[in-house]
């Protein structure tokens, strides 16, 4: 695995990597890494020729009052898993290298960034647009794999690629859960042995709508006015959204009559995580 923490070395491994028609892969991330993670690097070994993953922890990304200064690093462990996995680029380049002093510019994909997460994390989309659409620049990849988990995410980055008109195929990946149905974060770290047992209401609230929906019900504010009820009921958690929307354009359905994007975010303690499924008839 070649190592590179500057854009030149990242950009001359991945046009090697691209030599003879060769297909690359990317997985972004902002390391911590875990089965999550190593599901998309597989989704993408599989589907391509070459694989590239950065690690960056993205600084425009997190507000004020969020967790950057804490936020895990363990970039040795990472490196290795990587290796293990025979990745064949890694890019870790330091804040600097990607946002150079008196950077100005900035991508916002306009009516979906603030939405969901981002209606909940002011100018949180935009630091992810604007540090992705640099990656995708930067690395050149034929397709980028990205997990379900984030599906506000997802969203929002297919419509940025969509508009901007860059040859990159956009491949979403299951949601990976821990054997009791937590969905695998690298925020889970925060949480004490008392408060992940309380965060798995995320994944029943889930259910309990699929359960309703598969019952009959297809009314959104009647299994949205459930799953709050639940999640009120749990210790130790404050509910941020739990809404039913469509699964590209983020906006909240009444009915329920095709695929559809059941989420919901939720802070255990100070830990926010967030989960979703995909319902459809």
């Amino acid at each position: 695995m070649q190592l590179c923490t500057k854009i030149s070395e990242a950009r001359a491994a991945c046009q090697s990597a691209r030599a003879s028609n060769k297909r690359l892969g990317l997985v972004l991330t902002m390391g911590a890494l875990h089965e999550g993670h190593l599901s998309l690097v597989r989704a993408a070994k599989a589907q391509c020729d070459a694989v590239a993953v950065s690690i960056f922890v993205n600084p425009t990304q997190f507000g004020p009052a969020e967790d950057l200064s804490k936020y895990p690093r363990p970039f040795a462990r990472d490196r290795q898993l990587l290796e293990n996995e025979a990745v064949d680029v890694l890019f870790a380049p330091p804040v600097e290298e990607i946002y150079p002093a008196g950077q100005c510019t900035w991508v916002l994909v306009e009516g979906l960034s603030d939405k969901l997460d981002g209606r909940s994390r002011p100018g949180h989309f935009r630091g992810v647009t604007t540090v992705v659409s640099k990656l995708f620049h930067i690395l050149a990849p034929d397709a980028a794999f990205f997990g379900q988990k984030d599906a506000a995410q997802l969203a929002i980055i297919r419509r940025m690629v969509q508009d901007l008109n860059l040859p990159i195929a956009i491949v979403a990946c299951p949601i990976v859960r821990d054997p009791d149905g937590l969905a695998m974060s690298s925020r889970n770290a925060y949480l004490s042995g008392e408060q992940r047992r309380y965060a798995l209401v995320l994944h029943r609230s889930l259910e309990q709508a699929e359960r309703q929906f598969r019952a009959g019900e297809k009314i959104a504010a009647k299994l949205i006015g459930a799953a709050r009820e639940l999640i009120a009921g749990a210790p130790q958690t404050k509910l941020d959204y739990f809404e039913i929307v469509d699964p590209d354009t983020l906006d909240p359905v009444e009915r329920i009559s095709q695929r559809t994007l059941v989420a919901v975010a939720a802070y255990i303690g100070s830990t926010r995580l967030i989960d979703n499924t995909i319902v459809k008839p």
